[in-house]
């Protein structure tokens, strides 16, 4: 059973940004399933403002390397909204993913960045989200896929649970 639905996922994988950061195999073992969250610091005004403004963008088609409300890609979703509050980031996934200070999974709050795998047959990071929401038991983050375009999911949902690799707090 596990095996015919881990086919049908990869079937319709949500495939995004195409970054190809490398990252080590054993940084995944112990991603811990998230149960519960909530705001152990009120975000930063700043971090608030660039989710805010990424929120705007929700139902903006997916365009790979967009940066427009015509089409974008999960990294300039990441890019401009950033770019917003004039803090510049690499416009690059890969490139991102080297940005920033590692978290771990409770201390994520509005503003960080959460880098996923999407493709088990490679070990490489190739999406990313921007946290938007913390509430009891989810990280909502904010991201555009190539099937729904830009769009807010939990981090709890089975399918970007384990996708993800890493979290980044970069203000």
């Amino acid at each position: 059973m596990n095996k015919l639905l881990l086919a049908l996922v990869l079937t319709f994988t949500l495939v995004s940004c195409g970054s190809k950061k490398r990252i080590a195999s054993s940084s995944r073992a112990n991603t811990p399933v998230i149960e519960s969250s909530s705001y152990r610091e009120k975000p930063a005004p700043v971090a608030a403002r660039i989710a805010d403004y990424a929120l705007d963008f929700q139902g903006t088609r997916y365009k790979y390397g967009g940066t427009t409300r015509k089409g974008m890609d999960c990294s300039g979703l990441v890019y401009v909204s950033f770019l917003s509050e004039n803090i510049q980031l690499p416009r690059v996934s890969r490139y991102m993913a080297n940005e920033g200070k590692m978290l771990h999974v409770n201390q994520i709050n509005v503003g960080d960045l959460l880098f996923f795998q999407t493709n088990k047959n490679k070990d490489v990071i190739n999406h990313v989200g921007l946290v938007v929401e913390i509430v009891p038991g989810s990280v909502n983050f904010i991201h555009s896929t190539t099937s729904r375009g830009v769009i807010v999911s939990s981090l709890n949902e089975r399918y970007w649970n384990n996708a993800f690799v890493v979290a980044k707090r970069v203000l």
